[in-house]
C-alpha cells in the first residue's frame, strides 16, 4: 500500500479565470492539454514543466490576508525560487505588472534575498533566490 501523493495545491478565489491566468503568466506554466478553459469558470488548473499543479476554486467570498498585520492571518503561502538575482528582479517586475502587491521587500538580504507579495485574490507568495554574493 502506497502513501498518498500530492496532486494539487488549490487556492480559493472569487475570480477563477483571473487568478489562474495570473499564476500561469507569472510562472510560465500552461493549461492541461485539451483543457477548454472557457468551459471551466469555477475550477481551473495549471501545470508546471515537471507535472506540478496549482488549481483554483471558486468561492463566494474571500478575505485577503492582511499579513504582516495579524487581523487576517496567512493560512498558507507559496514559496517560488529563481536561479539568480537578475531573475529575482525580472520576476518582481512581472509579478507587479500582473497585479501582485508587494507586502515585504527583503531583496537586499545577503543570505536569502526575497520579496513577499499578495496575488490578486490576496494569497501570499514569496519570490526568493539563493544566488548570494
Amino acid at each position: 500500500m502506497g502513501h498518498p501523493r500530492l496532486r494539487s495545491i488549490v487556492l480559493d478565489t472569487t475570480d477563477v479565470p483571473e487568478l489562474a491566468e495570473f499564476y500561469r503568466r507569472l510562472l510560465g506554466w500552461s493549461y492541461p492539454e485539451g483543457y477548454d478553459i472557457e468551459e471551466f469558470t469555477d475550477w481551473r488548473a495549471i501545470l508546471g514543466p515537471g507535472g506540478e499543479r496549482i488549481a483554483f476554486q471558486q468561492v463566494a467570498e474571500l478575505a485577503p490576508t492582511t499579513w504582516p498585520e495579524p487581523d487576517v492571518p496567512q493560512q498558507a503561502h507559496l514559496d517560488l525560487v529563481v536561479d539568480t538575482r537578475a531573475d529575482l528582479e525580472e520576476s518582481h517586475r512581472r509579478a507587479l505588472g500582473l497585479g501582485a502587491v508587494l507586502r515585504l521587500d527583503r531583496s537586499d538580504d545577503p543570505e536569502e534575498p526575497l520579496r513577499v507579495y499578495a496575488d490578486p485574490a490576496g494569497h501570499l507568495f514569496c519570490l526568493f533566490t539563493h544566488d548570494v554574493d
